[in-house]
């Protein structure tokens, strides 16, 4: 087996410290690079090889949305979410963003290198924890849909853009018929074309557009639960 070639991405020193000290005793894995910032981590990834990063995208100076903007530049690299206590539905909302596997910082530190061999061989690795979060919010994550959206143009008007906006900023659809001075039925529809033009069909995929296309900001909005 290569030498996995690992990137650690946290804004903490102690935690990126604390990380590479934990896979120094790993046969076959060599942390080539500590980020503090998501821009530290795009220099990185443009000018050296990198297979795994292990990514806390809720940590300061770095968001979620910095996972997709690296797979546009290198699609081969594979991202592990390491954060603390999160909603099981944040990180479901992290895997559809691109992040492969998620392991918590209070896990132990032989599921957190099992983590970066597992995902490096092309599988997905969830810590015990992070497991049971997400079956205690519900989702089976059979049915989660992990496939990065389309890079292909999409034709949307600006009204369309605007209930995109209003959509990941969490406003009903009561509320944007008030904000825009439309019908409910002129914002359902507006709804439903949007999501056939995007290729989704639930609102999850309508905010991960609008966090793409930077109309959002990911960590202001999508995460916004996990806060509440």
């Amino acid at each position: 087996m290569n030498t996995i070639k690992l990137v650690i991405a946290d804004s903490s020193e102690l935690i990126r410290i604390g990380l590479a000290t934990i896979f120094d005793r790993v046969e076959g894995i060599s942390v080539e690079g500590q980020c503090s910032s998501k821009d530290e981590l795009r220099k990185h990834i443009t000018e050296h090889e990198t297979d795994v990063v292990i990514i806390d995208y809720t940590s300061k100076d770095f968001e979620i949305g910095i996972v997709p903007e690296i797979l546009t530049l290198n699609k081969n690299v594979r991202f592990i979410g390491i954060t603390k206590d999160q909603s099981g539905q944040t990180i479901v909302d992290a895997l559809r963003f691109g992040v492969v596997s998620h392991v918590k910082k209070d896990c132990s530190a032989k599921e957190i290198m099992e983590s970066v061999v597992e995902t490096a061989e092309g599988n997905k690795f969830f810590c015990g924890q992070v497991l049971e979060l997400i079956h205690e919010d519900g989702v089976d994550l059979d049915d989660v849909q992990f496939e990065p959206m389309s890079c292909e143009p999409i034709s949307l008007s600006t009204r369309e853009l605007e209930v995109i906006t209003l959509i990941a900023e969490g406003s009903t659809n009561t509320q944007i018929a008030s904000k825009l001075f439309l019908s409910n039925h002129t914002v359902n529809t507006h709804r439903k074309n949007i999501m056939r033009k995007l290729g989704v069909n639930n609102t999850a995929g309508i905010v991960m557009y609008a966090v793409k296309s930077q109309l959002v900001s990911p960590n202001k909005f999508l995460f916004a639960s996990s806060n509440s």
